[in-house]
């Protein structure tokens, strides 16, 4: 008889307690069983101290001693995952990913057809349905895949919103990168471990994103306020676009100046302030040379 395969999820959160307590809740109820739930905490306000606390050894708690953004959290919860525990998978997640009951249970239906895998990608919908628009999926070809879509499909990347990652994986490319802060670390994560194994969107687990409301990122139309956190979107995406091959990087690193002239001719607030933010992010960009840490595992 085949041994059951062990899985521990790391949700990664920060001061968003009502949003965690669904999340965790849907996570304690899946059909297919934890072995351990690991919640990492960016040094949130006493609330959501104290809430992950009281539910003692339901959780493994770990509590970071400041805010290292989400790539720092998804990097200490990898971690763990690695040298605390011998399960053979982990289950990647923000607070705000509301995980359905057969959710993991897909994943592994899908991992027994075709176990040699980097990463598996849950389909994305947002609270009315439809398909979250912060984490649409690509076809190899970089064509989008369309909410039709039933079978599993070879995919190049994914985001950190219902992502199930190997131990092996892990093993051969190493943690997320603490550095990228937010924005990006999950693209480029999924890239580099995508070259050891392939990585696959599975449509049949799904899971809801619940985000305010359904749209991607667009400095264009962010608020002002916003506008100092996409120096991480534009730094982090020419770093990850130079380990691409040659059609896919000059692509990329095309985009932030495509970005640049939308701005420049509308009527957007704040405009010099978010074309300022461009031209720091993309020169630091070119020299951003963080270390990618490797972990030995348990």
């Amino acid at each position: 008889m085949t041994e059951q395969k062990k899985v521990s999820a790391v949700v990664v959160t920060y001061n968003r307690l009502d949003l965690l307590k669904k999340s965790l809740d849907a996570l304690l109820n899946q059909e297919y069983a934890l072995s351990h739930l690991i919640v990492v905490d960016n040094n949130s306000e006493n609330d959501t101290k104290e809430y992950l606390e009281s539910l003692g050894d339901k959780i493994d708690y770990v509590r970071l001693n400041e805010n290292l953004g989400g790539a720092g959290g998804f990097n200490r919860g990898v971690r763990y995952f690695m040298e605390e525990t011998d399960d053979d998978y982990v289950w990647l997640m923000d607070d705000d990913t509301m995980a359905h009951p057969d959710s993991l249970a897909k994943f592994m239906e899908y991992a027994k057809e075709q176990p040699e895998f980097s990463f598996l990608a849950s389909k994305v919908l947002w609270t009315d349905g439809s398909l979250a628009k912060m984490n649409v999926m690509h076809y190899m070809n970089n064509r989008l895949i369309p909410a039709t879509e039933t079978k599993a499909v070879q995919t190049r990347n994914a985001t950190f919103v219902s992502l199930l990652v190997s131990r092996v994986a892990v093993q051969e490319a190493g943690l997320p990168i603490t550095n990228f802060f937010i924005w990006g670390d999950d693209i480029e994560y999924t890239e580099r471990i995508a070259r050891v194994l392939p990585g696959y969107f599975v449509p049949s687990s799904q899971v809801t994103h619940a985000t305010k409301a359904n749209f991607g990122s667009s400095l264009l139309n962010d608020s002002a306020d916003r506008t100092p956190r996409y120096y991480y979107h534009y730094r982090n995406k020419i770093y990850y676009a130079r380990q691409r091959d040659w059609y896919r990087k000059t692509r990329a690193e095309v985009r932030p100046w495509l970005d640049y002239v939308q701005i420049l001719f509308s009527k957007t607030d704040n405009k010099k302030e978010k074309l300022a933010i461009i031209k720091k992010g993309v020169k630091a960009g070119f020299a951003f040379n963080p270390v990618v840490e490797k972990v030995e595992g348990k």
